[in-house]
């Protein structure tokens, strides 16, 4: 029998609709698949974000200092005083001592030298200990007694850490022939004040500093010149250790720590 048109039309239209009605079925469980997908990443984004968000707000809130924190932030303000303070920061234009009997006196500045290389400041067996210790640099300044009978020069020899220090201050002499080299500023009580002139030299350690000190007579004499007794019963080394002692103790006096890490409220 022969098919008619009509009715091959028709069968025709309604493959072609079954055929749009499934692949449209088709395209809404992609999409759905899609959405649930989509879905599932922008709630991982969320979460990933919302922790890293309170992860952040933990860290950088203000929170009391651990000791470990306190101890580190006192090192650390000491360790860079020899820089952030200025030079008479670090050398006061007087320092007190004890004078004899004990009675308190000043010590006046006469002058500030350049910061110099370790090796150049010190006599060579003192320079060696430090240059091997990672000596940064060193600090000088030369004093006279309230008397101006008396010459002094304070070194502050700049180590990396109070490690490096400590390690210097084992290996360093006692011999008090050694120590910091004098500074003498012309025109001053200070200008006959050089290596032969020092009576005694010595050190004290504070924080990453050795502080040195040596003195001398203003009259330029020498060592040699002067007996061994009077040497020992003279008022100069007490008096330049004393100022020595003043200066070390103004660098590793320990600084204020805040109570929290940004600052005062936590």
């Amino acid at each position: 029998m022969r098919s008619w048109p009509a009715a091959d039309s028709r069968r025709r239209t309604a493959a072609r609709e079954r055929a749009e009605l499934l692949a449209l079925r088709q395209g809404i469980r992609y999409r759905r698949f899609f959405v649930a997908l989509l879905g599932v990443i922008i709630a991982v984004s969320a979460v990933v974000v919302l922790l890293g968000t309170v992860g952040l707000f933990a860290e950088t809130r203000s929170r009391p200092l651990t000791p470990d924190e306190q101890n580190q932030y006192k090192q650390e303000e000491i360790a860079r005083r020899w820089q952030a303070w200025p030079a008479t920061g670090v050398f006061p234009e007087e320092v007190k001592y004890l004078g004899l009997d004990r009675a308190q006196q000043y010590a006046r500045r006469i002058g500030i030298a350049p910061e110099t290389d370790c090796g150049k400041a010190a006599d060579a067996s003192v320079a060696g200990v430090l240059q091997s210790h990672g000596c940064v640099t060193m600090l000088r300044a030369t004093y006279m007694d309230q008397t101006a009978s008396f010459v002094f020069t304070v070194g502050v020899a700049v180590l990396k850490d109070e490690a490096s220090r400590i390690s210097a201050g084992e290996e360093l002499t006692q011999d008090d022939r050694v120590g910091v080299l004098p500074v003498a500023f012309p025109g001053t009580v200070s200008e006959r004040f050089g290596p032969d002139q020092r009576q005694r030299t010595g050190w004290v350690g504070a924080g990453p500093y050795l502080v040195f000190s040596t003195g001398g007579y203003a009259d330029g004499r020498t060592r040699a010149a002067i007996p061994p007794e009077e040497i020992l019963h003279s008022e100069l080394w007490p008096a330049a250790k004393s100022i020595g002692n003043q200066i070390a103790y103004f660098l590793a006096d320990p600084p204020k720590v805040p109570p929290c890490t940004q600052g005062n409220v936590c």
